[in-house]
């Protein structure tokens, strides 16, 4: 049936989504009735419609600024630098760190684009924050952009930059850390 395999092969598309788990996700869909079809269908459609990129911190919200830059009981003297939004997610979820963020986007493979920087720069010069720290993955990838946070970091004159601690699985990625990994590592931080 091409429709059903049309759908296995767009759904195998998404991250950590293989050929078994979409074809069995196809055939729960199958067994749904219209209206919730219709309803998925509307949700995912919208998705792009309803959702803005912060312009202080680059994180998504349904409004600019985002409800953690615009939130008066964050700490403003701290800035969390995430790889992404999952990242992100991660923390909130977390509910174990209260500063603010600051998302860099993008595949990152550890390439820290001028207009990243320049926005990162301009985040950092707007908070005059009192520390900075660089929570990314320990992978390769998240050490080549940490080496490069680093240069510019100290190019703004930020001197209280700290790292999140290994307790974090070296290989691992911190969107799929638990509360008390991500405690450990935040706890553990150290000064660079």
């Amino acid at each position: 049936m091409e429709s059903l395999d049309n759908l296995v092969n767009a759904l195998k598309k998404f991250p950590a989504i293989g050929p078994k788990s979409a074809r069995r996700i196809a055939f729960y869909l199958l067994k749904q009735e219209d209206s919730e079809l219709e309803r998925l269908g509307s949700l995912i459609s919208g998705l792009k419609k309803d959702v803005v990129t912060c312009s202080h911190c680059g994180n998504i919200s349904s409004k600019d600024p985002c409800n953690i830059c615009s939130d008066p009981l964050r700490d403003r003297n701290i800035l969390c630098i995430v790889d992404d939004l999952e990242s992100l997610s991660a923390f909130e979820q977390s509910g174990i760190y209260n500063g603010l963020y600051h998302v860099l986007g993008g595949n990152f493979a550890g390439e820290i684009t001028d207009e990243s920087a320049d926005f990162l720069s301009r985040h950092i010069r707007e908070l005059n924050p009192d520390e900075v720290i660089i929570a990314s993955s320990p992978r390769i990838e998240g050490d080549m952009s940490y080496y490069t946070l680093i240069d510019v970091l100290r190019g703004l004159g930020v001197e209280n930059v700290t790292r999140l601690a290994y307790g974090l699985p070296l290989g691992g990625s911190i969107e799929f850390a638990d509360r008390m990994t991500l405690h450990t590592a935040l706890e553990g931080r150290r000064r660079v």
